[in-house]
């Protein structure tokens, strides 16, 4: 790395680890777990130039401070991925779904990435397929097919299912995104039901695609049972710019206390563009954009404000242009069953 980016890095790492360290609780390894998912804006591709070692310090860093991160958006050449987690270290492993073909996939993968010193990998993985329906026809599978894997974490058993609905930015699409979400949350419902399941503790995640807490493609998830914890109900949006809730954690949880899902009340979105990639370093950036930034593609300079966007687009394909969300869930339960013991008679 050249001198002039190995100080701009550090000085970025330095803002980035005191941001992180005012916002998210401190991993405790035993007690808890910090889950997150992340949609991590085409990891990795060549439409900005493929992202440099500083952009994946800054994301090694961000995940370094969480324990389990769903990764939505891996594309089909899995260096990207690979590299992220040789950059967070030995202790970090990854768990990745096959390419989803068609125009529709998109040619992307979907991933589990995870501190193994919290979390162990449970041995269930697989991709969801929806069955027949009652009456025999087959439901239109999603665009992106779901990624489920089994982890243990303390006491605490569960199951995690990463989505990436498909998108679309009007009316038309909404349809499409409602029956996909819909689908997928009975089919998983039911899932948490069924006696032989490999733990009754589901938690659904990932990227939405739900503009608005209100509209018809969060009750579709919600109308099927699953709660949003209250803790996130309230956080910004999960977007750039706060105002869309494209992305959501949910959960069903195993009746029995000691095996249930739990999470302790602390949430939130971190947004890692008020420490790095900030608007304020655009100029500091300026001279690594080349020429698209200064001139369009038909050769006409670009004004101020048309600079800006261009350099906003490029740090999204940096870092990204969602924001992760996390939640904090407790692992710890000895003091719990430490007092069912007291109260067992005899």
């Amino acid at each position: 790395m050249p001198e002039a980016d190995r100080g701009r890095t550090i000085d970025g790492l330095g803002r980035l680890r005191a941001s992180l360290a005012r916002e998210l609780p401190p991993k405790t390894l035993d007690r808890t777990m910090l889950l997150a998912t992340w949609n991590i804006r085409e990891l990795d591709s060549t439409k900005y130039g493929m992202r440099g070692d500083e952009a994946y310090l800054y994301l090694a860093e961000v995940i370094s401070h969480l324990d389990l991160v769903a990764i939505q958006e891996v594309r089909e050449d899995l260096e990207g991925l690979d590299r992220l987690v040789r950059t967070l270290g030995p202790m970090w492993r990854s768990i990745v779904t096959d390419v989803t073909e068609g125009r529709a996939g998109n040619g992307e993968r979907m991933a589990f990435v995870y501190d193994s010193r919290t979390v162990k990998f449970g041995g269930l993985a697989g991709e969801l397929v929806l069955p027949p329906l009652s009456d025999g026809t087959v439901p239109m599978q999603v665009a992106r097919t779901p990624f489920m894997a089994g982890f243990l974490a303390g006491w605490t058993r569960f199951q995690l299912a990463t989505v990436h609905v498909i998108y679309g930015s009007d009316k038309a699409e909404e349809p499409r995104r409602v029956a996909e979400i819909s689908e997928i949350a009975a089919f998983l419902r039911r899932r948490t039901e069924d006696s032989h399941a490999w733990s009754r503790n589901l938690v659904l995640l990932g990227d939405f695609n739900i503009y608005s807490r209100d509209d018809v493609t969060m009750t579709a998830l919600t109308d099927e049972g699953w709660m949003v914890p209250q803790e996130l109900q309230s956080i910004p949006g999960s977007n750039v710019p706060k105002d869309k809730h494209y992305d959501q954690i949910a959960l069903r949880s195993e009746p029995e206390r000691r095996r249930r899902f739990e999470t302790t009340g602390r949430a939130g979105v971190f947004d890692p563009f008020e420490s790095v990639y900030t608007d304020a370093d655009e100029a500091r950036y300026a001279p690594l954009l080349g020429e698209p930034y200064r001139v369009t593609k038909a050769g006409r300079e670009r004004d101020e404000g048309e600079r800006r966007r261009y350099y906003r687009e490029w740090r999204s394909h940096q870092i990204s242009d969602h924001l992760p969300m996390w939640l904090e869930v407790k692992t710890d339960y000895t003091e719990d069953y430490l007092a069912e013991r007291r109260a067992a008679p005899g």
